[in-house]
């Protein structure tokens, strides 16, 4: 490949990602900022295309995070989990991480814990299964749940003919 259709390309991919940025409604600029961005567009497509072959793709930079707290102080309550990003109490980490824009997985590779790391509270979570447990949820079809097993079904009353017959 000629560096005159490399050159080429780069100038097309340049004009076309500058296009569909100028095209996305959320975009507001001026018109002083498009040759700006043009420039950018065609510095960095040109870099790209001619060290993509032996060059290291650069890396973004790894942000350390230290913890609120350390794992094992996060773990201490049964009652809650302690945040490593705030230092908050919570009996569930999902919504709090969410709103971070952290998934369970990402939460625990941020901070180096285990995969086996609890997202929610030892006590909520034995509080949520017996409430499952009693309403009968994970039984199979035919089983009675925890609440009629436990209870005796008294035995059946005798109706009035049969209790006549009887004597």
């Amino acid at each position: 490949m000629s560096d005159d259709t490399i050159q080429l390309n780069a100038v097309e991919l340049a004009t076309e990602l500058t296009i569909a940025w100028l095209a996305n409604p959320n975009t507001r600029t001026s018109a002083d900022e498009v040759p700006g961005f043009l420039a950018q567009m065609h510095s960095s497509v040109q870099s790209l295309m001619s060290g993509a072959e032996g060059a290291e793709v650069p890396t973004a930079d790894t942000e350390e995070y230290t913890p609120a707290v350390s794992a094992r102080k996060s773990l201490a309550n049964p009652d809650f989990i302690v945040s490593m990003i705030d230092g908050k109490q919570y009996k569930t980490l999902r919504r709090h991480l969410s709103g971070h824009g952290l998934t369970p997985e990402q939460y625990r590779e941020r901070y180096n814990l285990k995969s086996d790391y609890p997202i929610v509270a030892p006590s909520y979570s034995e509080s949520r299964r017996d409430m499952a447990k009693r309403i009968g949820l994970g039984r199979k079809p035919g089983q009675p749940n925890a609440a009629e097993a436990g209870a005796e079904k008294p035995a059946p009353r005798k109706r009035k003919t049969e209790e006549a017959a009887a004597e």
